[in-house]
């Protein structure tokens, strides 16, 4: 999935497709440790999606971090 799908996603959405990537690359490891796995490829483009959606999901709760920090120092 490129980039600019997922930034549209909200953080649930991007957590559901994280916990489908994590099957999908234990799938890929199993089928390589048995042997049967035909697209090696596969398991590079999963990882990596794997780090594209954990850092979206990083700058998602920074950015609700910084946003409630601001409201706190407004308040005071």
């Amino acid at each position: 999935m490129e980039l600019k799908q997922l930034r549209k996603k909200s953080a649930d959405e991007l957590g559901s497709h994280l916990l489908d990537l994590q099957k999908e690359q234990f799938s890929l490891r199993m089928q390589k440790a048995t042997g049967q796995l035909n697209k090696t490829h596969e398991a590079r483009r999963v990882r990596r999606e794997i780090a594209r959606v954990n850092t979206l999901l990083g700058q998602a709760q920074a950015g609700q971090a910084a946003q409630s920090k601001n409201k706190q120092g407004r308040a005071s």
